[in-house]
C-alpha cells in the first residue's frame, strides 16, 4: 500500500464515528472514556460485547455484526490502515453493532473493565513460532491471564488459524493448565460439527489457505 494511500486512510479513521484511537498514557494512566462504558456509551445499548483480537481488515468482525445484530463487536488491531477497510464498510453498510480499536492487544485490560466482554475471537494469528517470540503468542498463559480479567465467568474464547502448531500449542497449554476446551477440530471444512459462524465466514487470507489446500483448525474454550 502507498504512502498516500495510509495518510488517507488514518485521516479517514479520524473521524470515522465507529473508530476508536486511544493514546497509549490514557490507557496506563486510567484515563479512558470508554472503560467499563463500552455498552453504555459506545454502542449505547446492553448487548453482550464480542471482541476480535488482531482483527486485519476486519471482515471477521463485519461478518459475525451481520450475522449476530443481537451481539455488539469490537475488532481491535494496531494497524489502523488494515481495519480501515471493515470500519468503511460498516459505515457503508450501516452497521451499528460494529466498531474498531486501533491498540496493543497487551494493553487489553486496561480498555475494558472486569466482566465487560462475553467473547474473544482470536483469528488467524501469527504463531511467534520461534522460541523468542512465545511471550507476543496470543494464547500464551499471561495473555489468557489478561482475557479472564475482562470476560464474564461463563466468557468463551474462539481460536481460527491456519497454523497447526498453534492449534497444538494451544490445546496442549489448555489441557495442562485445566481450563475448559469445549470444541476442538483441525480440519474444520473437512470434518462435521464446526459452529456455523466458524464456516461461513472467511477473511481474504483464509480463501487464500484454502485454495492452497491448508487445514483450517479451530478451538472453543473458557479459562479457569
Amino acid at each position: 500500500m502507498g504512502s498516500k494511500n495510509k495518510l488517507k486512510r488514518f485521516k479517514d479513521n479520524e473521524v470515522f464515528s465507529n473508530v476508536v484511537q486511544p493514546k497509549r498514557e490514557d490507557l496506563t494512566d486510567a484515563q479512558f472514556e470508554y472503560k467499563g462504558k463500552w455498552g453504555s456509551d459506545f454502542f449505547k445499548n446492553d448487548k453482550p460485547i464480542v471482541l476480535e483480537l488482531g482483527c486485519g481488515k476486519g471482515e471477521y468482525s463485519v461478518g459475525l455484526a451481520e450475522a449476530y445484530p443481537d451481539k455488539n463487536f469490537i475488532g481491535i488491531d494496531i494497524k489502523g490502515a488494515r481495519f480501515w477497510r471493515g470500519a468503511k464498510t460498516a459505515l457503508e453498510d450501516g452497521l451499528e453493532n460494529v466498531g474498531f480499536l486501533r491498540t496493543q492487544i497487551e494493553l487489553i485490560d486496561h480498555v475494558f473493565a472486569e466482566n465487560e466482554i462475553s467473547e474473544i475471537w482470536i483469528t488467524f494469528p501469527d504463531p511467534q513460532i520461534k522460541y523468542k517470540r512465545t511471550k507476543h503468542r496470543l494464547t500464551n498463559a499471561e495473555f489468557l491471564q489478561k482475557y479472564k480479567k475482562i470476560l464474564k465467568p461463563d466468557g468463551e474464547v474462539n481460536l481460527k488459524t491456519d497454523s497447526e502448531f498453534m492449534h497444538g500449542y494451544t490445546l496442549g497449554l489448555l489441557h495442562g493448565a485445566g481450563h475448559e476446551v469445549i470444541y476442538a477440530n483441525h480440519h474444520v471444512y473437512k470434518n462435521e460439527g464446526a459452529p456455523k459462524e466458524v464456516t461461513d465466514i472467511q477473511t481474504f487470507y483464509e480463501k487464500q489457505y484454502l485454495e492452497k489446500g491448508k487445514p483450517i483448525t479451530y478451538i472453543k474454550f473458557r479459562i479457569k
